[in-house]
């Protein structure tokens, strides 16, 4: 099902994809198709009928007789919307794509069907009435909403693959799912479209479907279900606090149960345009999806895959309200990794673009733990981490906050330093620690002697304990070997 389709060769087919004597005249040239509507029994018996057409993987339509519909631009202005109408019904039908062989000419018919109805959309070269405005949607539903295939690591059980040497999953029957995201989009953002009347058919029931999808593993799926729900979200202002709240749950399902989907980066880099909208002062309710929602989102070990996003997120808050750079940073250190460096680095990046939107009095409130954790960072022993942490004093605001405070930072940080240069296997580690330290001894250099002494004491008390240890060892083994020669 990973495969895509083969494209059949132009000496293979003809200027409209079928092989050669397999066209008859009615079914192509400048015509699409309709389903026969008395091979459908029960279905409609009218135009006007918007009963569901059978789902076909092969018998239904196999059975159907098709028969030519012509181009909109072919018919009168008077006949388009009953047109119109038919190449939805038309439409409905689906197709299994999994065998590339079966029942080709019907999925290009589908297919040309497809391009008209998107082409008339963009065009605006008329304005669809509302009974085909819901036929459409509800064509649209019936396309895009479907169970989605089981993950990867489902097959495999595997929960730990890296996205990098994992084959991408290309959904087979893309080459009509894109038509169809490309229709949806082109309606939403049409100027013709009328959110007062659209909104009865992209209704909360049509989001939430919506949503589900994005759990597709297919990348180009996901990227139009964001410009789609994202173009939704600016033109239904109605629809803006349930999307949040939908997005909300899908987060709280992510890091509490399943831990497992595909589409947060995606949901994220929507909310990232979200937030940069947000008016000030902040509401308590957008607050509150930071503490719950975001920060939680730290948790999950898939957070590589969405860091970014998240990232930005974070950010966007703090610059729009400084006073929360202490409950984001209080986060981060809450959900601070213990074992896993790579995502230890990760932190420190993001702690970095928080800082920089920090003020003093913030940082104030959170630099005793904050520096806490960075100097247990100094001394990790895997050198990316210890590297990315001593880059933080590359950051000019970072070392402002820094120097204003170095009465209290430096002594949290000064016996991570020294134990670096005396002992880090790294030598950009141990470069990079020498340059700090220097840098915090021309900053103050009778604090930096007062820590020095400190410091210095400090290993004398640890080495004479040493001494007294082994003093105490070394009794205890004479008078077990006494007791012995008795």
């Amino acid at each position: 099902m990973k495969r895509g389709q083969r494209k059949p060769s132009k000496s293979d087919t003809d200027g409209f994809g079928y092989p050669p004597g397999n066209r008859n005249s009615e079914s192509v040239s400048t015509s699409n198709v309709v389903v026969n509507q008395s091979s459908r029994a029960a279905a409609a018996s009218s135009p006007g009928n918007l009963g569901p057409p059978p789902v076909s993987g092969g018998t239904a339509a196999g059975s159907a007789a098709v028969e030519a519909l012509p181009m909109f631009r072919d018919v009168p202005v008077s006949e388009r919307q009953h047109l119109f109408l038919r190449k939805c019904q038309v439409c409905c039908f689906q197709f299994d794509f999994s065998d590339t062989l079966k029942m080709v000419r019907e999925k290009e018919i589908k297919r040309l069907n497809l391009v008209e109805l998107v082409d008339y959309v963009q065009s605006g070269s008329g304005k669809i009435s509302e009974s085909n405005q819901e036929e459409m949607v509800r064509m649209i539903s019936v396309n895009i909403f479907r169970g989605l295939p089981p993950s990867s690591h489902e097959h495999t059980g595997s929960e730990n693959v890296e996205a990098d040497e994992e084959e991408p999953y290309l959904d087979p029957s893309w080459p009509h799912l894109q038509l169809v995201y490309e229709l949806l989009l082109r309606y939403v953002v049409s100027s013709d479209t009328d959110a007062k009347v659209a909104k009865r058919y992209i209704n909360h029931s049509f989001v939430l479907n919506l949503l589900e999808m994005f759990d597709s593993e297919d990348l180009r799926e996901r990227e139009y279900l964001k410009t789609i729900l994202h173009r939704i979200y600016g033109k239904f202002m109605v629809h803006r606090p349930f999307i949040r709240k939908a997005i909300n749950n899908i987060f709280y399902r992510f890091i509490y149960e399943t831990q497992r989907h595909n589409g947060i980066g995606e949901l994220l880099e929507i909310l990232g345009s979200i937030i940069n909208g947000f008016a000030l002062p902040l509401k308590e309710e957008h607050k509150l999806f930071l503490m719950r929602a975001l920060i939680p989102l730290h948790k999950p070990k898939s957070i590589a895959m969405y860091h970014q996003q998240l990232s930005y997120c974070i950010t966007q808050f703090v610059e729009k309200d400084n006073k929360l750079a202490d409950t984001v940073i209080t986060g981060l250190l809450r959900y601070w990794p213990i074992t896993n460096c790579n995502k230890e680095t990760l932190f420190l990046g993001e702690l970095e673009e928080v800082l920089e939107a920090t003020q003093a009095t913030e940082f104030q409130r959170c630099m005793v733990p904050l520096f806490r954790q960075i100097a247990r960072c100094l001394n990790s022993p895997h050198f990316q981490t210890a590297e990315r942490a001593l880059f933080l004093w590359n950051n000019e605001h970072i070392v402002s906050l820094i120097a204003q405070n170095r009465n209290v930072i430096l002594p949290l940080v000064f016996e991570a330093l020294e134990n670096n240069i005396q002992s880090h296997w790294n030598q950009a580690v141990h470069g990079l620690t020498v340059n700090v330290r220097k840098m915090f001894q021309e900053m103050d250099a009778k604090l930096f002697e007062e820590c020095q002494k400190q410091y210095d004491e400090k290993q004398a008390h640890a080495s004479e304990a040493d001494k007294q240890r082994e003093l105490t060892w070394q009794k205890l083994a004479d008078a077990a070997a006494a007791n012995q020669t008795r």
